[in-house]
């Protein structure tokens, strides 16, 4: 997942970090001249602000969440919250060099380092979702199923083929945008940007974006929680009830974050828009609902200190020490 969505251009319907030409790439030859002067001044002064607030919040709160589940709990669901925030930390780490980016409008990272956070950014927000729909399944599985099958199969063997299946795949998935994000040396500037071979690679972005980033793992989520909550409800157990609700926190607080981004590339990607207003707008709502999606690596350790109570009572014992 490259960082920035290059808006108007027909050719530039994906995510694109060349900041400094995101501005100027308005439309087709069909498209009328819109002025963007006043959206670069707020997207190079609100870019870089944002984007080191989220950092620091999300070094914080991640790190504290893989330290607390580090010294204090080992059990298979751990495993999967301490992926969850080993997965936002690597989205969030290059923050800092995006938003040096988006002040200056040139890349000085070098090629390497720009296919690196391109892939970082595709990885983190893939193994994400991927690990809230292991959390969902792992869930189901000990509703559903007998004890002694849950102890047969659910084993720490399991998790860690399972976890390392999921990163794997994750890599895979994001190798497009490793390959074809590169380092472009123009007359004036220095950019790193998605540059794909043809339009069936920008097709695929769009497709993991919103196929295999929301729609499938919303469609699973949706199903397992529709069969789980009906029948917790009629536990008694508190404790029960608090992981569930943990668990429904995490997967609201993602899709709250990550839909409207999603629907902003993806009317883009349609390309129906021919208006200098309405392109304007469109260039709007990706900026800002995308710093709202990346501002989502941070929220997930705020989600444990309200929902759970034995998370909180580490997270001081830690601090404590």
């Amino acid at each position: 997942m490259e960082v920035f969505l290059s808006v108007g251009d027909e050719e530039d319907y994906t995510m694109d970090t060349n900041y400094s030409t995101y501005y100027d790439q308005n439309e087709d030859m069909h498209y009328m001249p819109c002025s963007n002067i006043g959206l670069r001044d707020f997207g190079e002064v609100f870019l870089p602000t944002f984007y080191s607030l989220v950092f620091i919040l999300g070094v914080i709160g991640n790190g504290l969440v893989v330290c607390v589940v580090v010294m204090y709990q080992n059990k298979l669901q751990d495993m999967w919250l301490i992926n969850l925030a080993v997965s936002d930390l690597v989205f969030v780490f290059t923050l800092p060099f995006y938003a040096h980016y988006s002040l200056v409008g040139e890349w000085p990272f070098g090629d390497i380092f720009c296919r690196f956070a391109s892939g970082s950014h595709t990885t983190g927000f893939l193994s994400s979702i991927f690990f809230m729909v292991v959390m969902t399944l792992d869930r189901y599985i000990k509703v559903f199923l007998d004890v002694n099958t849950v102890a047969r199969y659910r084993t720490f063997r399991a998790g860690i083929a399972l976890t390392v299946f999921v990163w794997t795949l994750s890599l895979c998935f994001s190798l497009p945008a490793i390959i074809f994000t590169k380092v472009k040396n123009d007359s004036s500037e220095v950019t790193c940007s998605y540059e794909p071979e043809n339009k069936a690679w920008r097709l695929y972005d769009i497709i993991l974006k919103n196929v295999f980033g929301l729609g499938i793992p919303l469609l699973a989520i949706i199903v397992c929680f529709s069969r789980i909550i009906p029948k917790l409800l009629k536990m008694r157990s508190g404790k029960k009830h608090r992981v569930v609700k943990l668990i429904i926190s995490i997967v609201i607080a993602f899709f709250v974050f990550w839909a409207p981004y999603n629907i902003s590339i993806l009317l883009q990607f349609l390309n129906m828009l021919t208006d200098c207003n309405s392109l304007q707008r469109l260039k709007l709502s990706i900026i800002v609902t995308e710093t709202i999606a990346y501002s989502h690596c941070c929220l997930n350790p705020i989600i444990y200190a309200f929902v759970g109570q034995k998370f909180r009572r580490q997270v001081f014992q830690l601090l404590r020490k």
